[in-house]
Order: C-alpha cells, then structure tokens, then sequence
C-alpha cells in the first residue's frame, strides 16, 4: 500500500498494521476493504482479500466485485428508482442502462452501505458494466436511466468514474 493513502474515516496502512498486530483479523480485513479508487490496488489486492476472507469464513463478495472493478472500471452513481420491489444491494440485479445515444448497456448495481434499496428511495450504487467501452463517453453529472424492458425505473447521475489504466478518477 502507498504511505499516504486514507480510507475515508482517515485510516492508513499503520491502523491495519495495528490490528494485525493485535489479531484483529476482521476489522483489518475490513480496513483493506474500505480503501477507495482502483489507481494503485490491481486486481490481485482484492483477490488476495477475498481468499484471506473466505479463510476466515467472512463474507467476500465485496472484494470479488471490487476485483472486478479494478478489470474493467469504477462507475458510481445517485439512483432514485421505481421499481415496485427493493433492489438487492449486492451485485444480483442486473439491469439495462440507456447511457446516451441508442445504447443500452447491462450493469450490475451494488448498493453502497446497504443491504437492498426500497421502492422509491434513493442512494449512491455502483455499477459494473459488462460491456465498460460502451461506458467510455459518461463524465461525472451525466444522467443514465434504469430500464427493466420499456418503461424508465429509476434515473441516476454519475459522481466518480474510474476507468481502467488510469491514475486518478474523475468525480463531481
């Protein structure tokens, strides 16, 4: 890890140290996890912390997803939706994304900080695209809407984007 980067509460690479230190398994684990952006973790940082996580039996889909991020790019977003049932926070929904022009793209959707996302609420997600070059154009403060076959459910706006092989991300 770089000296100098924070995780947003402002923990470095010597708080995970110290939990190491003391056998704190999971809350450094946890730590490693809450480190942002994609510039200097590879994907084998996450693959790492996804098979310490099944080692210790705790959950590991966060880190697999974050691998996949660092594959093929960081897309978060502000969704308010629609849809007449909540949309499950992690990464199983998987629906279309009119992203400009006539394009329709697939996205995965992980709900940040949360377990699922109820009807008519709204929250920053993170999308990973199945197909990122047709994501190229977004900048943040475009406006992608959210379609489960004709009908718009749910409209967001891009805040931080991160594309593969570049240093540092772009965000509103």
């Amino acid at each position: 890890m770089p000296p100098d980067v924070r995780t947003e509460i402002g923990a470095s690479a010597e708080d995970v140290a110290a939990y190491l230190d003391q056998d704190e398994w999971e809350f450094a684990l946890d730590l490693l996890g809450d480190f942002g952006g994609i510039a200097w973790q590879p994907g084998e940082y996450w693959s790492l912390l996804a098979n310490a996580a099944e080692e210790l039996h705790l959950p590991c889909k966060w880190f697999h997803w974050r691998a996949n991020e660092t594959r093929q790019g960081m897309i978060r977003v502000e969704l308010t939706h629609e849809r007449r049932h909540p949309i499950p926070g992690q990464g199983v929904y998987r629906p279309l994304w009119h992203v400009g022009g006539g394009d329709h793209r697939v996205a995965a959707v992980w709900v940040e900080g949360r377990a699922e996302l109820a009807p008519g609420d709204h929250a920053v997600v993170r999308l990973l695209a199945l197909s990122p070059e047709g994501w190229d154009h977004l900048v943040p403060g475009d406006v992608v809407t959210m379609h489960e076959g004709q009908p718009v459910v749910g409209t967001a706006t891009v805040i931080e984007l991160a594309r593969v092989g570049e240093t540092r991300r772009r965000d509103r």
